[in-house]
């Protein structure tokens, strides 16, 4: 791990996308409705499903190059890479009372080759060839909907049947439900630590701009019918002329407002809102506007 080319800077950013007649985020325990604060009704959409776009793009984009694997996916048990990362560097495996040095190793060699886990960290103390535990630099909040959302379930038709006995009994389709709200617009806002980067992952200037790449075109390779569509809309970023930050990140948030436009009550777009930026930045901080 070459932390030597680890960020020398904080990082806080803010992003908008938003959703039209589509289901950002199921909640499986709500028969995959789209998730809301049950108070309020302000959609949700969780860091983790934030999380797996930015995995997925990056596995699109850095394909067959070296250290940008993901270890977060449905290809093989994690145990399994666990256990390859001793394997690739001679250690002995399956043993009891593992040795702290050994698990680092391992540790340096999975956030080598895995971009989500150098960015995102990762729990890696289970099975039999553990690799410890990494906080990873950068951090995501839950999305939230700028204002309530209204999550409708229709009924569908498939003109199709499933099985054979449906179709000897001359079945002609098929029942479904489909979850979607019309319209939401969600901000969320994360964090990248310099420190984190420096001292665990050695996340790195590369791997930055790579986030944001990943973030700006996250839904573009992420359509789908259930998802409606889905756009990025706006991303911010304040960049701190220190490692360890020059103003506190809710500060810096707070400089970012949004209001419905006069005469809007049930918004559907964009265009619908005004987003507002107060300029004036602590000493030491630049924002920078992405999108």
């Amino acid at each position: 791990m070459n932390k030597m080319n680890a960020i020398k800077n904080k990082y806080d950013f803010v992003i908008f996308f938003d959703v039209e007649n589509g289901n950002p985020n199921g909640d499986p325990d709500a028969a995959n409705m789209p998730r809301t604060d049950p108070e309020t009704s302000f959609g949700i959409v969780t860091d983790v499903c934030l999380k797996r776009k930015i995995r997925n793009y990056v596995e699109l984009a850095k394909e067959g190059e070296g250290g940008y694997n993901i270890l977060i996916k449905a290809d093989r048990s994690l145990n399994s890479k666990f256990t390859e990362a001793y394997d690739a560097l001679g250690l002995k495996k399956s043993q009891k009372g593992k040795n702290a040095d050994d698990v680092k190793k391992a540790q340096e060699y999975i956030c080598d080759n895995y971009f989500d886990v150098r960015t995102f960290g990762a729990v890696m103390s289970t099975g039999d060839d553990p690799c410890g535990i990494v906080r990873g630099p950068v951090q995501l909040n839950f999305a939230k909907s700028l204002d309530p959302v209204y999550n409708q379930d229709i009924t569908i038709t498939r003109q199709a049947v499933t099985t054979d006995k449906d179709f000897e009994e001359k079945k002609k389709s098929e029942m479904g439900k489909k979850s979607f709200v019309s319209y939401g617009l969600y901000r969320a806002e994360g964090y990248v630590s310099a420190m984190l980067a420096q001292k665990v992952t050695g996340f790195s200037e590369d791997d930055l701009e790579l986030l944001w790449d990943a973030i700006e075109n996250m839904f573009e390779h992420d359509h789908s019918a259930a998802r409606g569509k889905m756009c990025l809309r706006k991303l911010f970023v304040f960049k701190h002329s220190s490692p360890i930050g020059n103003a506190p990140s809710h500060i810096l948030f707070d400089k970012i407002k949004v209001q419905k436009k006069d005469g809007v009550e049930f918004p559907r777009s964009i265009d619908d809102y005004t987003i507002s930026i107060d300029t004036s930045m602590p000493e030491g901080v630049e924002l920078i506007k992405k999108i």
